[in-house]
This record gives C-alpha cells, structure tokens and sequence, in this order.
C-alpha cells in the first residue's frame, strides 16, 4: 500500500462539472468512441471524478456531465464491500450473467429517484485506461449492477428504460414531478 499514497487522489485536481438531468438529449444519445487519448481526455475523466464524488455517486459517464464520449469512472464496493476505483475508455459489455437480481437502482442524473431494476449479478467490461492500455473489469453484485449502469449510459439508456409495469410509471412520474425534472 505504500506506493498508493504517493498516487494523487483521483478527482483531487478536477473541477466539477454540471450534471445533465433526465431529458436532455445528450443523456438519451449513443456517445462517440474516444479517439484522442490526449490531456484533454485525462483532465476529462478527473473532472468526471470531482464531480461523482461531489454528487456523492458510485460511477459517473461522460454524457452525465455533456460530454458524448464513451468514457465512465467508478468508485464502487461490491456486495463485500471490496472498493472497485477506475475508470474505462471505450467499454464494451463482453459478458453478463443468466442470473438476474432486482436491486435498488439510482442515477445522479435523476436524483432523488429509486426504483427496484433487473440487472445481471456478474458483468464483465472491456476497454482501454486513458493510456489507451487495455483493460479488463469484472463485478459481482452492486459494482455488476454499477458497471451495467454506466455502459447503458453510453448506449444512451438510463435505469428507467430497464422498468416496466408500475414501476416504470412511478418513477417517470416522480422525475416530471421533481424540482429539476422536464418532459422527455
């Protein structure tokens, strides 16, 4: 662990960026694969860091904060509270479980709103670190549900597409009838 505190604080540097709320556009859009592994990219995902921890989340996409890029970062436990900290470039869901769990789910982007939605309970994403290197995360539990999350942010999906029913309706509901919320 030594070497871990020389390390900056991920996010320690960035500047926090303002959240995209449910309807806007750039949340329901497919985001566009990172082609630039430059500065612009690495001030990116710290931006993206200071701006999950302010909001106090778990895993923060890059069209979350406007940005139409297929990039997420997490700082997430898994059902044994093993801390799960990165960030992924270019993710592609490779694999997920038959076994599916309906969990509580949120999103900093609808704040305020939970709603019990069917996820995997193992996920695996590849990608590439800002280095371009490529990368390899597996999750269990909350952090598979975290990492599923955040790769529908790219496709341009957010948790209430995954409801049906009565909770779908619910929580569409409370986001038209929340302070920030707006039709879409």
């Amino acid at each position: 662990m030594a070497g871990m505190r020389n390390r900056p604080i991920p996010g320690s540097s960035g500047l926090v960026r303002t959240m995209s709320l449910f309807g806007d556009p750039v949340l329901h859009a497919a985001c566009e694969p990172v082609t630039d592994f430059g500065p612009s990219l690495a001030r990116l995902v710290e931006d993206m860091f200071a701006t999950m921890y302010a909001a106090q989340g778990v895993g923060l996409a890059a069209n979350q904060v406007g940005v139409p890029l297929r990039v997420f970062v997490f700082d997430c436990p898994d059902d044994e509270d093993v801390r799960h900290l990165g960030h992924v470039v270019n993710p592609r869901l490779v694999e997920a479980d038959d076994v599916v769990v309906r969990g509580p789910e949120g999103c900093l982007s609808l704040p305020g709103i939970e709603a019990g939605t069917p996820r995997s309970d193992r996920a695996v994403v590849e990608g590439l670190d800002i280095g371009g290197e490529p990368v390899r995360i597996e999750g269990t539990g909350f952090f598979a549900r975290c990492l599923q999350h955040e790769c529908d942010h790219l496709d341009g999906a957010v948790y209430t597409d995954r409801l049906t029913g009565l909770r779908r309706v619910r929580a569409l509901r409370a986001a038209r009838r929340a302070p920030w919320g707006r039709t879409g």
